[in-house]
């Protein structure tokens, strides 16, 4: 990915690289290009524009934006000077379900300095500074979603299930991992399949997930940026790919009381900036490395407030529970709840994998800005590096059978119960602003806020349920 710059014109792409870029666009037969910037929530926003005016935007003379007027960063007005973006031409993406289109991700600058709203210059300064301090960040994600349509009623109902509409309630094989509905679900999965292979993002399995046409995508890790920009492009693509068969995907977390949660678990490692290809969390000869331990430790000591950037809304906080009832195949979710690490232990919020040496945080969905959430994991992960922070004894133990007073004797903290919680703890936490700065924050922060009171003025059916009659 391009290097994070202070100056506007240093940005600016090479000839050589701009005609190189250009040459692949028209040999795949791009007719299109949408230079994408990416908003406060992760969303990217564009305006197409034509191959013909590819040098141009490349130059940052393609279209500007007044990005304060629609992505909830109220501190510029009407009357200041709009944004420019600079396509980064080492994130270039041909869409594979349209090779007349490409989709190019881009930094936003405002008055010759990187705007200070722009998620994907946070990230670019989080690992400039990284760097500098002589690591590489790295992560894989594990996305989940679950595919709908619409039925006859025009009311959403889950794609991949066959359950009569209006039938008896009848038990069945469980979902998760099955060969049945493995295979219901290859006519979508194959298109996506062939179109994942074919960007080079090696593509390990598709995983039928607890909840019925509920899916989880295993690939290939890669820097912090790169993995970043994939994420927003899969959630493009599989939104096409299943739009194309008649059906939509979803990437809400808690859709309905009885689905497993939808989660998308961070994997994160670091390399050595002057070795890079090295493993500094550990390797099978030596095991978990006190680099790895330090950051765990930083990661726990911020664990609240990056929840409230890795789960971002007032749904996800109704996954991070213990347990739920009516959930094929048991009760437990499966989700984290405390904030503490263990050895493969997937009730905690940080998991230290048998199999692979990275540090999970599997509390996040994706919902998630992934360039907040991984500048805020790096840095958190450096301050534990740099501090020596100490993360404990491991947590080896099923979190959901433990009572309140051994977390309180164990020192154990509890996630954040809702979407307010998390928000003050990233207002309280100094990192936030390092990472997002001060406009960002704020902007960020009063969002959620009102999120979270915009949610308490809803009157839900189960509070009619339970108290309409009762008092």
């Amino acid at each position: 990915m391009g290097a994070y710059v202070e100056r506007f014109e240093d940005a600016l792409p090479t000839k050589g690289k701009v005609d190189e870029v250009r040459r692949e666009l028209d040999a795949a037969g791009v007719k299109a290009v949408l230079s994408c910037w990416i908003d406060l929530f992760g969303q990217p926003k564009t305006k197409p524009v034509p191959i013909e005016d590819f040098d141009d935007l490349c130059m940052g003379k393609g279209p500007q934006f007044a990005t304060h007027s629609i992505s909830f960063v109220p501190e510029l007005t009407p009357a200041d000077p709009d944004q420019v973006m600079v396509p980064d031409l080492d994130a270039v993406y041909v869409c594979p379900w349209d090779t007349s289109i490409a989709i190019i991700f881009a930094d936003l600058f405002h008055e010759d300095a990187p705007y200070n709203v722009c998620p994907r210059q946070a990230l670019k300064r989080a690992a400039a500074k990284a760097k500098d301090k002589g690591y590489l960040g790295f992560a894989g994600v594990e996305p989940e979603f679950i595919v709908m349509r619409y039925d006859e009623n025009g009311q959403p109902v889950k794609a991949i299930d066959d359950e009569p509409a209006g039938g008896p309630d009848l038990r069945r094989q469980a979902f998760g991992y099955d060969v049945e509905y493995s295979l219901a679900s290859m006519p979508f999965f194959s298109v996506v399949i062939e179109m994942l292979n074919g960007l080079g993002w090696e593509l390990h399995d598709v995983v039928c997930e607890g909840g019925y046409s509920q899916f989880e995508l295993d690939f290939g890790f890669t820097d912090l940026v790169e993995m970043a920009d994939r994420l927003v492009f899969l959630r493009i693509l599989l939104k096409e790919v299943a739009k194309s068969q008649g059906m939509f995907v979803t990437f809400m977390p808690k859709p309905t009381q009885g689905d497993w949660r939808s989660g998308a678990h961070i994997n994160f490692s670091l390399q050595a900036a002057d070795n890079p290809g090295t493993n500094l969390f550990g390797s099978k000869s030596d095991g978990w490395s006190k680099t790895a331990m330090a950051a765990v430790g930083g990661l726990m000591a911020h664990g609240e407030a990056l929840t409230a950037i890795t789960c971002p809304t007032v749904n996800s906080y109704n996954g991070l529970v213990p347990r739920v009832g009516g959930f094929e195949g048991g009760t437990v979710t499966w989700a984290p709840t405390n904030i503490t690490y263990g050895h493969n232990n997937r009730s905690a919020q940080f998991r230290l994998p048998q199999n692979r040496y990275c540090i999970e945080n599997r509390a996040a969905d994706m919902c998630m800005n992934p360039y907040l959430a991984f500048a805020l994991t790096l840095t958190a992960a450096l301050d534990g590096i740099t501090s020596e922070t100490d993360p404990g004894a491991p947590t080896d133990r099923d979190l959901y059978s433990m009572t309140d007073e051994e977390f309180t004797e164990l020192g154990i903290k509890r996630l954040p119960r809702n979407l307010f919680a998390a928000t003050e703890a990233l207002r309280a936490d100094p990192i936030a602003e390092e990472v997002m700065g001060p406009v960002m924050l704020k902007s960020y922060l009063a969002y959620k806020t009102d999120e979270w009171e915009r949610y308490h003025q809803a009157v839900t059916d189960w509070e009619v349920r339970e108290y309409l009659r009762l008092f």
